[in-house]
């Protein structure tokens, strides 16, 4: 996304997810935050995400969002691989509507924690707020921007009751 390093990961579990996590990259570019997106599987290419999770702290990645469905445990993958902060996004892309991958990101055994959003592009756009706010936590810039986009959001709000 940019020349400066990357301080979230968004790791989809196929290339089709794509299409849901373009919101996820918008955000991170509208606040100004290098992200690197990668395809990998925890069921299919195994040996890539644990060797990927394991050394992304050490890439200066801060943050680790998985997206998946189906059984969806790429974000269970990534929290046994790192300490990092895992945010799941659970995808509809199986018969059960999401509601399977939904369960498995949230059914993590205590200790190895994933903090699951929504299912699809409203858990997509909130996996980057939610990564946004952690980074904020250390970095003042950042979360001015983030106290800006909040007050925005307050005055459309305010606005739409003009009136009533």
């Amino acid at each position: 996304m940019s020349e400066h390093k990357a301080r979230v990961a968004v790791v989809m579990g196929s290339a089709s997810d794509q299409s849901v996590m373009n919101d996820t990259r918008g955000i991170f570019e509208e606040f100004g935050v290098p992200c690197e997106v990668r395809v990998l599987s925890a069921h299919r290419t195994p040996d890539e995400a644990a060797a990927y999770f394991k050394e992304a702290e050490g890439r200066g990645i801060r943050v680790l969002i998985c997206a998946a469905g189906g059984a969806a445990h790429l974000a269970g993958a990534a929290a046994a691989h790192s300490l990092l902060p895992v945010i799941a996004v659970p995808l509809d892309s199986s018969p059960l509507k999401g509601w399977d991958a939904l369960l498995s990101s949230v059914q993590m055994p205590p200790g190895v924690p994933v903090a699951a959003v929504s299912v699809g592009a409203w858990g997509a756009q909130n996996a980057a707020y939610l990564a946004i706010a952690i980074l904020a936590l250390q970095d003042s810039g950042l979360r001015g921007k983030l106290e800006d986009f909040r007050r925005v959001q307050r005055e459309k709000i305010l606005k739409g009751n003009a009136g009533r």
